[in-house]
């Protein structure tokens, strides 16, 4: 009797423990994917998307940012 009860809690555990590793994962790649609202590149991207600035600028700006100082 009590090893069938260690051996469910153990099975509940192992569900338990993978179901969170899963979460976990899913939570993290979505977090990169995500960009950053205030990363330089990506203010670029969207005002380059806007229209605000044309290629060459937009190009011009972000191999500036490219480059490591």
């Amino acid at each position: 009797m009590i090893a069938r009860l260690a051996v469910v809690l153990l099975v509940v555990a192992v569900v338990v423990a993978v179901v969170l590793g899963l979460a976990l994962v899913l939570h993290t790649s979505r977090a990169r994917r995500r960009p950053v609202a205030d990363d330089p590149k990506e203010i670029l991207r969207r005002r380059y998307a806007a229209g605000e600035i044309d290629e060459d600028e937009y190009l011009r700006r972000m191999s500036g940012l490219s480059q490591d100082w």
